[in-house]
């Protein structure tokens, strides 16, 4: 079997929800062991999260878990009893790398946080995943990602120039904080190695989606213009939107940003004319006129099949895309190429798809397993990985630590 990049790397996750697991998922796939702290008494809150693989909203059959959990080890340790911080406190220990997604002061009461635990590792490596940073007037601040989605502004810019502000779809800091918490990770690991000293990584979830919409900020700062919502409109393309197609709630997106653009989407559409129609020659002339263009672009596109229409379009030269649902992605012919979907065994969904990673290894290429049980692995941590003995292992199940 081929050697992975992270194969020898041991990691402690004490988070829970989608950011803190989303990184050490990244780490799994490409060998690290994960071991997974959990409790029976307040399980992640995604385990009890649908879609659920079956009649029953079984907690160990919910496929949001299993998406963000693939390849790791689950231990349930009751932390309120002190042998259940004795064994956390082995298993940090016993790491590399610690990520943790508790509130700031959660950790020091147990003495694991990261100046306590340094004193006797000094190259341990903790990433700390909050909403808002370790520190500061508001660090303690509880939420979740659709609530950083709007205060990192996303909701302002969301929507109808004449409507309210709309959430995006989803807690969207939660998808874009991962990867900034695991090339911060990568990063100390190479600190690590290059002088043997570890690092502690404070997380901001708002500062990772603020980072997102640099580009308006930067605009703000330097002419003091405040960006409003603009729908599916964009300052420098038309048309730019998606246009309904043939059949139920069918779609295609189109943007065109440049004259060969615009004038290849005519040719495509049997309107050579309108390319040379004064209120649609220039960009900002189609800007102007933007209402009774996309009424022009919708009027065609409505007798095209989506899936036609884009390929028409892209051979054309002309950016376009279906707005694929959930069956179409599931389906999708790249995606399958690629591998991205992959089917794995869970001991109680049976055969499930897993996504891959987003990229590719090509000398080490992840190689996933399927999400854990909860409490499934609890005897091999102990006992295989922890050194406890059989008697110390049967005594923490007899007193409840295991739960």
């Amino acid at each position: 079997m081929t050697r992975q990049v992270f194969e020898s790397l041991k990691v402690a996750d004490f988070t829970w929800a989608v950011v803190g697991p989303m990184m050490s998922r990244y780490l799994s796939n490409h060998g690290a062991t994960v071991v997974k702290l959990e409790t029976a008494t307040r399980p992640d809150v995604v385990r009890t999260t649908p879609p659920f693989k079956g009649a029953h909203t079984h907690r160990d059959q919910s496929g949001y878990f299993s998406m963000f959990n693939s390849g790791k080890r689950s231990l349930t340790v009751n932390l309120s009893q002190p042998k259940g911080r004795e064994v956390a406190h082995r298993l940090v220990m016993w790491s590399d790398v610690v990520l943790v997604s508790f509130a700031p002061g959660v950790m020091a009461r147990w003495g694991l946080d990261y100046e306590s635990v340094c004193r006797d590792r000094p190259d341990i490596i903790m990433i700390s995943t909050t909403n808002l940073g370790m520190t500061g007037p508001h660090a303690s601040s509880a939420g979740f990602g659709t609530q950083l989605v709007a205060l990192a502004g996303f909701s302002h810019l969301t929507g109808w120039p004449d409507g309210e502000p709309n959430q995006p779809y989803g807690a969207y800091t939660d998808v874009v904080a991962p990867r900034f918490g695991a090339a911060s990770i990568i990063a100390a690991l190479d600190h690590r190695r290059r002088t043997g000293k570890g690092r502690h990584i404070d997380l901001s979830q708002l500062e990772a989606g603020v980072h997102f919409l640099a580009p308006l900020l930067v605009d703000y700062f330097t002419t003091g213009r405040e960006a409003i919502r603009s729908g599916n409109l964009d300052p420098v393309a038309a048309p730019h939107g998606a246009f309904p197609c043939r059949g139920e709630d069918r779609w295609l997106a189109i943007a065109c940003s440049t004259q060969e653009e615009w004038h290849s989407l005519c040719q495509v559409m049997g309107l050579q004319k309108m390319a040379e129609d004064p209120r649609f020659t220039t960009l900002e002339a189609r800007k102007l006129n933007e209402g009774e263009l996309g009424d022009m672009v919708a009027r065609w596109s409505q007798t095209q099949e989506a899936d036609v229409a884009m390929g028409l379009l892209q051979q054309a030269g002309v950016p376009a895309g279906v707005v694929q649902d959930s069956r179409d992605v599931s389906n999708d012919p790249q995606l399958t190429h690629r591998g991205y979907w992959v089917e794995l065994e869970h001991p109680e969904m049976g055969r499930h798809r897993y996504p891959a990673p987003a990229f590719t290894l090509s000398r080490t290429p992840a190689q996933l397993h399927p999400s854990p049980c909860l409490g499934e692995h609890n005897e091999f941590v102990c006992r295989e990985l922890l050194g406890l003995s059989e008697e110390e292992y049967i005594q923490l199940l007899v007193e409840g630590v295991l739960e």
